[in-house]
């Protein structure tokens, strides 16, 4: 069954709602992304970031732009969700945010060459038609010597039992939704040729996923199941964030080539 994309415009007025399914990416997962990518540019960069251009591709209702923006960056969050982006731009606005957000596809960005000197995508690369060109868009986006931050899910036996827990059986899973398909997956090796394709230097893959316990993974999906707690809980319960094994989801970053 292919992946139901239009999920975004159906359900993404409620981005920032607990009760809304997209929140389940909010509560532990935005938090735990977030802390390695900060890590990440202040390695890099030291303690006091610049005012660096970031481009937030696949920003969603804009939980990673509000945090980088937070930080002192320039963002421009870019979605094909129409609906995705107006949340974002509310929300950005009733916290005194100044965000750009724009309506375009990871295929074809709506940015112009070597304009930004960060980009990041977070639970967008498994879900797009066209690996090869958004990669390709990322890099045109990017100047020399800028950082291309990633998360994405790995192509294993550990990651289709996982979708199996969240959109397949009865008792675990939180929608009825097909939102993620385990063909489109991405093994690392395979991420690193392409980027390597469009002068991106894979310089660290680490992994990402719930540092609960798996019984207590497997009671909370039954409760939100269940309606007894909320996405947005279920997604603090879970404790995302980096940990050792990249079989399930992996996160990293790459560098552009001068």
């Amino acid at each position: 069954m292919p992946i139901d994309n239009d999920v975004y415009n159906r359900e993404g007025e409620g981005w920032w709602e607990e009760d809304n399914p997209l929140n389940v990416l909010h509560g532990s997962i935005t938090p735990g992304r977030f802390a390695y990518f900060r890590r990440v540019l202040t390695d890099q960069l030291g303690p006091d970031l610049p005012a660096l251009r970031a481009l937030d591709i696949g920003c969603g209702g804009g939980f990673l732009a509000e945090e980088f923006a937070r930080l002192g960056l320039r963002v421009v969050g870019v979605d094909p969700s129409a609906v995705s982006i107006e949340t974002a731009r509310r929300h950005a606005a009733a916290n005194g945010l100044d965000l750009d957000y724009r309506v375009g596809f990871g295929e074809r960005l709506p940015v112009a060459d070597d304009e930004f000197d960060l980009a990041y995508s977070c639970d967008v690369l498994e879900h797009v038609s066209d690996l090869d060109a958004v990669i390709s868009e990322t890099a045109r986006a990017l100047e020399p010597g800028g950082f291309f931050l990633f998360d994405t899910i790995n192509r294993t036996l550990a990651s289709r039992l996982a979708i199996k827990v969240m959109q397949e059986w009865r008792l675990t899973r939180f929608t009825d939704v097909t939102v993620h398909e385990w063909a489109m997956f991405i093994k690392p090796e395979e991420l690193v040729v392409t980027l390597g394709r469009h002068g991106l230097h894979m310089s660290e893959i680490v992994g990402l996923g719930p540092r609960s316990s798996k019984p207590l993974v497997l009671l909370n999906f039954i409760m939100a199941n269940r309606g007894r707690i909320t996405y947005g809980e279920l997604s603090r319960r879970l404790d995302a964030g980096q940990v050792k094994s990249t079989r399930t989801s992996y996160m990293g970053f790459a560098t552009k080539t001068g």
